[in-house]
């Protein structure tokens, strides 16, 4: 079974891991594609004036770009399920989770960044800020990534169970070509947002220390907080409906 994740617009600083190259990513043989949108951003961040930056990172304290001014290619690494730091990633709670369980996530859950487009979890990525949905200059890397990277993902994929827990918006990077596992969360019998990011991370937790292989294991486990309520089953998508409790 694949999952498919979102990162998060917050990064922890530092890393311990060698700069990015090649071998440290997903794909290695498609590098070459993420450089051309990996320039283009060092291309901003190098030349771009005060508004420029803040398109690009949604931030307003000038002071803060200089977080990001180094060369990606020079920068320190990390895991990027460690980089990332957001709800969904604080109730993941990935470094208290023995090494199976981690190693179950660095190479069951597949990342897409906005990036380096789609990364194992356990790609070793450099501490850098983009704002989901901003544009490198002129340059959408959503539909670039869409556009290069679905192919080999499919056949990556093959005849892999889905389960994509991905926000709406990474859609945009990468639409499966066959029947996928989403979850919806109500609480009170409305949908939430901000319990959807904390309980996707619940999930992927429970599915880490379980290592599950199939939809139907993960359908059996009983996750604290959560009662299954339904699945709804069209041909492109089975979804998987739970009531906070």
């Amino acid at each position: 079974m694949v999952i498919l994740f979102a990162p998060s617009e917050g990064k922890k600083e530092g890393g311990t891991l060698p700069p990015m190259n090649s071998k440290n990513l997903l794909f290695p043989e498609l590098y070459s594609k993420r450089l051309v949108v990996i320039q283009q951003y060092e291309h901003v961040i190098r030349d771009g004036d005060d508004e420029a930056l803040y398109e690009l990172f949604g931030i307003k304290d000038t002071k803060e770009y200089e977080r990001y001014r180094a060369p990606l290619s020079s920068a320190a690494t990390m895991k990027a399920i460690e980089r990332y730091d957001g709800v969904a990633y604080d109730y993941l709670e990935y470094q208290t989770l023995a090494s199976e369980s981690q190693y179950y996530l660095d190479k069951n859950v597949i990342l897409f960044s906005n990036l380096f487009g789609p990364i194992y979890a356990g790609d070793s990525i450099p501490d850098y800020k983009l704002k989901q949905g901003a544009a490198i200059g002129t340059f959408a890397p959503e539909k670039y990534y869409k556009e290069h990277f679905s192919g080999v993902l499919n056949e990556m994929i093959g005849d892999q169970e889905i389960l994509d827990i991905r926000a709406g918006f990474y859609d945009k990077f990468y639409t499966p070509t066959k029947q996928t596992t989403t979850l919806k969360f109500l609480k009170e019998g409305k949908v939430v947002s901000h319990w959807a990011k904390a309980y996707r991370g619940v999930v992927l937790r429970e599915a880490a220390k379980h290592q599950i292989r199939t939809i139907e294991e993960l359908l059996a486990l009983n996750i604290e907080g959560l009662f299954l309520n339904e699945i709804v089953e069209t041909k492109k998508k089975k979804e998987v409906i739970y009531t906070i409790v």
